[in-house]
């Protein structure tokens, strides 16, 4: 058995996580992943207070330390940055993404290991498995609440020292477990979202570091159909929010495309055969090798080019010269964003993600 850190959202998951982990034999301890602090947060809205204190109550109705670990520096520099570079250069960035590869699988590893711990566990649903002596992410159990496709960009040697104890349980199983052992936690809301907005919409909080810089809304043919507040407050896709109404025959506008240079946010009808809004391929790069190999090699290759949405299957992948790759769908795929992340699957199996450039997206420099 081995020392393990969890950690502890002050949510049923991962608390029950480390009840799963001290059942087994295992040396637990828990702590609180501190991201935001009142030097950042701009809206004092972050439910951090309450957080703690579900966590630490867990931990000590568990009979387990508990320490709260400081990563606030390192989640503005590594995700919150990230984020706002990201909505500057015209791309829609995955922040939740980004936090499990650099802070709870980054950095907050690293601590554990230089405190002597061997691994650190959350509370994802998702199965860590072997296969042929490697380790590999599988999807959980649980179809409805599977969070492998935030683990796409995690590491494989991050994956050696991860843990993922509720994946081989349900929803309903998890919450029956901490209601049998009285956990006051045990009914507690899923959190949603990134954290450090808490109730802040993503354009607000924007606002405070991207100036809005008005300017066209046009269709394919470039007519002006309205005005825009600034880029960054529209992804790929989009259709509530765009500002102008509906046609007389109530067909709904959405966004397909940006147009950085001439600061023009481009739309037309959300059908079909509207041009841009579907792709038969996609450009990845910074493709991270969970357990991977060459991509072309893997028959049958699945992806899912967003959370929630089914797995489609992948007809072709080229290399390209650059080190990135040419993903083919074998059916076009609906309103991709760049920025955005595209995970591999092999049957049930997460092979790794990859950043996704749509064709004719170019970004800002």
């Amino acid at each position: 058995m081995s020392r393990i850190l969890v950690g502890m959202s002050g949510g049923v998951d991962s608390t029950v996580a480390a009840l799963l982990l001290i059942k087994q034999g295992h040396e637990v301890s828990g702590a609180y992943i501190k991201t935001w602090a009142n030097e950042y947060d701009v809206f004092g809205d972050c439910p951090a207070t309450e957080d703690i204190e579900y966590a630490s109550s867990a931990c000590k109705q568990l009979g387990i330390d508990f320490e709260v670990v400081n990563l606030v520096d390192t989640y503005h520099e590594q995700v919150v940055q990230y984020l706002v570079d990201g909505y500057r250069r015209g791309i829609t960035p995955n922040p939740d993404i980004m936090c499990n590869r650099e802070i709870k699988f980054g950095a907050f590893l690293q601590y554990a290991l230089k405190q002597g711990y061997e691994s650190v566990a959350t509370g994802h649903y998702c199965q860590r498995v072997q296969h042929n002596a490697l380790p590999w992410i599988a999807e959980g159990v649980d179809s409805n609440k599977d969070q492998s496709y935030f683990l796409a960009m995690v590491t494989s040697g991050q994956l050696r020292h991860a843990q993922f104890p509720v994946g081989a349980l349900t929803k309903p199983e998890v919450r029956q477990l901490a209601a049998t052992h009285q956990f006051p936690n045990a009914n507690r809301k899923d959190s949603q979202g990134i954290c450090f907005l808490g109730k802040v919409k993503i354009n607000d909080f924007l606002r405070s570091y991207i100036p809005d810089k008005p300017g066209a809304i046009v269709n394919l043919q470039g007519k002006l159909l309205g005005e825009h507040q600034g880029l960054h407050h529209y992804t790929i896709g989009q259709r509530k929010g765009i500002g102008i109404p509906s046609n007389h025959d109530f067909k709904a506008y959405v966004v397909i495309a940006k147009d950085l240079e001439r600061n023009e946010l481009i739309v037309a009808f959300d059908e079909a055969d509207t041009p841009g809004l579907y792709c038969e391929w996609v450009r990845v790069h910074s493709v991270s090798h969970v357990t991977l190999p060459f991509l072309g090699e893997i028959s049958p290759l699945t992806c899912r080019v967003r959370y929630r949405d089914p797995k489609v299957a992948i007809q072709q992948v080229e290399a390209l010269d650059d080190g990135s790759y040419k993903v083919h769908f074998a059916q076009p795929q609906r309103a991709l964003a760049a920025g955005q992340v595209l995970a591999f699957y092999e049957d049930n199996r997460l092979l790794g993600g990859a950043i996704m450039i749509p064709p004719h997206f170019h970004p800002q420099d």
